[in-house]
């Protein structure tokens, strides 16, 4: 699935309007990937228009072993991508690596 102005986030998968990435940011990243204190370009390499599989985690639903399997049981609740598309830029990955937070990629080429 992928509309103009939908994206998913490349880090936790969460899916919303582009818009809404570059004014309120990323609902779960956002203290890492500071999209609101950057400009667009921030949005547009950290977020993918290309997704697939569909995923609708609930308040009540956080404890599903579909949630725990796609490592989203403490993400809010929310709309998020199965598969993205795309990762995430070497120097993006960089600053997660030295806040010590994995980047696991979405677009199934990461080995468990």
């Amino acid at each position: 699935m992928s509309t103009k102005t939908e994206r998913a986030c490349m880090l936790c998968g969460i899916i919303q309007p582009f818009r809404r990435f570059v004014d309120q940011g990323c609902p779960n990243c956002e203290s890492v990937l500071h999209f609101q204190d950057n400009d667009d370009n921030q949005v547009q390499d950290c977020t993918s228009p290309s997704f697939e599989g569909l995923l609708a985690l609930g308040e009540d639903n956080k404890q599903s072993w579909v949630a725990r399997w796609l490592r989203i049981d403490s993400f809010v609740a929310g709309l998020y991508a199965i598969k993205i598309n795309g990762k995430l830029p070497p120097h993006i990955i960089s600053d997660l690596t030295e806040q010590n937070i994995s980047y696991r990629p979405r677009d199934g080429s990461a080995e468990d």
